[in-house]
C-alpha cells in the first residue's frame, strides 16, 4: 500500500498545482463532512487520489476530510486529507500538503503505511510501520541531543482560533519557549518535527480529527518521536472523521520532562 500512497501524493501535486491562489482552485463548493468549506481545490485533490487508489486494484474504505466515509470490499481503511494548509493555498501562501494513512483497523495506532507530499517543493514524506521514515529516499530522524537546553527548543504550536481559557492556560507553556514557529498546516509541520527542524508541536484545541494527522502520527514514531496525549499518555484514537483531540508530538521525551515539571500543563 505505501507506493500506492505515495503515488497518490504525487499525483494530487500535478492535478493542484496550477489550482493554487487562483480563483478557480478557491472556489467554495459547499460544507465537506468534516465540516469545513470545501474548495474546488480540496475536490480535485480528494477525486485524484480516490482514482489512484481505484487504479491500484485495492477497495479499501476511504475516510476523507470532504468526502465523509466511503465503504469499501477490501480490509482496511485510507484517511486522507488531500490538501491539509487550504487556507494557505487561497493566498498562494507555500506551506501545504496532501497527507494519506493506510490502516489495517480502526485506531490511529492500526496506521501501517503513511505518505505526506509538500505540494510546494514536491519533498515527499512516508514511512511503513517498522521500517523507519524517510524523506525523498533518505531516511530520516527526529533531532536528538546528548543535553536539552529549555531555551533552544523549537516549538510549533497552533493557536488558531484557540479559546481565551485555553489561552490563558497554556500562557505559561508558550512564556517558557523562546522560539515558536506557526505555519498552518499541522501534517506538514510534524514532517518537520520528524526531519529535524523542530523539537516539538502540539495542538490543544480539541479540533484535531484523525484525517489531519494519520499520516504524521505515523511518521513521527517512525522517526523517533513521541505522540501523546494532552495527559502524556501515547496517543491513540477511533479514526472516525467525526472524532476530535489533542496532541502533543515531541522529539524527546526529555523535553515533556523539562515543560511538564516546570509548568504542571498536563494534569
Amino acid at each position: 500500500m505505501i507506493e500506492t500512497l505515495k503515488t497518490a501524493c504525487l499525483e494530487v501535486r500535478k492535478a493542484v498545482k496550477g489550482l493554487v491562489g487562483t480563483p478557480e482552485g478557491n472556489t467554495k463548493m459547499g460544507q465537506g463532512a468534516g465540516g469545513d468549506i470545501s474548495r474546488k481545490i480540496d475536490l480535485v485533490a480528494e477525486e485524484k487520489v480516490i482514482e489512484t487508489i481505484k487504479k491500484s486494484g485495492t477497495n479499501p474504505t476511504i475516510i476523507g476530510e470532504e468526502c465523509g466515509t466511503m465503504p469499501g470490499n477490501d480490509k482496511g481503511y485510507i484517511i486522507m486529507d488531500a490538501i491539509d494548509g487550504t487556507t494557505n493555498v487561497t493566498r498562494s501562501i507555500p506551506f501545504n500538503c496532501c497527507s494519506l494513512a493506510y490502516a489495517t483497523d480502526t485506531m490511529l495506532s492500526s496506521v501501517v503505511d503513511a505518505a505526506i507530499v509538500d505540494i510546494t517543493t514536491g519533498d515527499l514524506y512516508y514511512a511503513s510501520k517498522g521500517n523507519g521514515a524517510f524523506l525523498n529516499g533518505n531516511k530520516m530522524t527526529v533531532r536528538k541531543s546528548d543535553k536539552i537546553k529549555q531555551d533552544e527548543i523549537i516549538a510549533g504550536i497552533n493557536i488558531s482560533g484557540v479559546s481565551q481559557e485555553l489561552l490563558h492556560s497554556i500562557g505559561p507553556f508558550i512564556s517558557k519557549l523562546n522560539h515558536i514557529r506557526v505555519f498552518g498546516a499541522n501534517a506538514l509541520e510534524l514532517c518537520f518535527l520528524a526531519r529535524g527542524y523542530l523539537d516539538l508541536f502540539m495542538d490543544f484545541r480539541a479540533k484535531i480529527r484523525p484525517t489531519d494527522m494519520a499520516a504524521a502520527f505515523l511518521i513521527v514514531k517512525e522517526a523517533g518521536g513521541l505522540v501523546l496525549d494532552k495527559y502524556g499518555n501515547t496517543l491513540d484514537s477511533d479514526i472516525s472523521s467525526g472524532n476530535r483531540f489533542s496532541f502533543i508530538a515531541l522529539s524527546d521525551y526529555e523535553i515533556y520532562k523539562i515543560l511538564s515539571q516546570d509548568l504542571n500543563l498536563f494534569k
